[in-house]
């Protein structure tokens, strides 16, 4: 018997060292070289803060995957979870001060913080598909109808929002904005006629509730976003670039390994909450979300690739709508795509680093 478990702990050892297998048990030992693993561990403890608690959203679950199933201490690393409150600026103060290391941080906001002297790093992103969406009622043919209604929002605008509002050619200042809070059944119920949300979460929640109602994704108005988008404290990835390769690494290869065994991540992702953790829902969410990015990846493109055209187009949109003036300035000091570049083989991610 003791035999047996000796073997199958060194089977699913080895079966973490292969790209692409499923790797139900976490890797305990150093599968990279002596040389690099010292590297890593130079770096000290690294903190990753999440977006918003432990929601299964993309560049949260698959880095709560990463940590459960060993990929960081495989690659010598040394890595905290820390689940954030949903506040992005907060984020990227804490990012810029060194207080963490990591966090999810769109690419609209990676630009806006630097723009305000808040000096963080974009590594990485999914898609350039933001997930704020609009909704109305299913009788909603166009987005004109909506002049002089209701809108309900979560206590701001979302900018790609606004900006496929004006154009569909709606009448932007004509609709009346309300702070709401996070029950989308006041749209089903009549209480506005419009409301803000994500598209991984009111849309599947009305869903499950048997009230559906019409989408509308800034991305089908030629709108720029970004989707699991994530962000580095500068400093750090100047002094320890193979932790942030491998870091990197370690999410990504989590993010297919999730894919395919999505339940199974999201009950870690429940292990760290606790009690009233929605598996059910974040399952929806975790899937809706890697649709988004399956669906926008360009053939051939690696996973995590910073595209520098959508960067300019938010450049853009934030000066358009967000009342910034970047344009003309140099954003390339606000990214760095070499990182995910350097894990990749063509399209391939290459496990373990080599």
């Amino acid at each position: 018997m003791k035999i047996r478990v000796l073997v199958a702990a060194l089977t699913a050892l080895s079966i973490t060292a292969c790209s692409g297998a499923d790797e139900p048990a976490a890797a305990t030992t150093s599968v990279i070289s002596a040389e690099r693993c010292a590297q890593n561990k130079a770096a000290g403890k690294i903190t990753y803060l999440s977006g918003y608690q432990w929601q299964a959203s993309a560049s949260i679950l698959e880095y709560v995957a990463a940590k459960k199933l060993g990929y960081f201490e495989s690659h010598c690393l040394d890595v905290t979870m820390q689940p954030g409150t949903g506040d992005t600026s907060q984020n990227t103060k804490l990012l810029a001060s060194g207080q963490v290391t990591f966090s999810p941080v769109s690419q609209q906001d990676v630009l806006s913080a630097n723009a305000n002297g808040i000096k963080v790093t974009g590594v990485s992103a999914y898609s350039n598909v933001g997930l704020e969406v609009l909704m109305t009622k299913t009788d909603v043919t166009d987005l004109k109808q909506l002049d002089g209604t209701t809108l309900g929002q979560k206590g701001a605008m979302p900018i790609g929002v606004r900006a496929m509002l004006a154009q569909a050619g709606a009448n932007y200042d004509s609709i009346k904005q309300v702070v709401v809070g996070y029950d989308p059944s006041i749209l089903p119920r009549g209480q506005v006629r419009s409301l803000t949300g994500f598209i991984s979460n009111e849309p599947n929640q009305l869903k499950k509730a048997n009230t559906p109602v019409k989408v509308w994704r800034p991305y089908d108005y030629q709108v720029p976003g970004s989707l699991g988008a994530m962000a580095v404290n500068p400093e750090f990835a100047a002094k320890h670039p193979s932790a942030v390769q491998d870091f990197l690494r370690a999410g990504l290869h989590a993010f297919e390994y999730c894919e395919r065994n999505g339940a199974e991540c999201v009950k870690a992702a429940a292990d760290l909450t606790g009690a009233g953790y929605d598996e059910e829902h974040n399952l929806a969410i975790w899937q809706t979300e890697v649709g988004v990015v399956r669906e926008t990846l360009k053939a051939g493109t690696p996973l995590g690739t910073i595209d520098p055209a959508n960067v300019e187009s938010l450049v853009k949109l934030l000066d358009t709508y967000g009342g910034t003036s970047i344009a003309g300035t140099d954003t390339s000091a606000a990214f760095d795509p070499s990182f995910v570049t350097a894990i990749h083989s063509g399209a391939t991610l290459v496990w373990p680093a080599a």
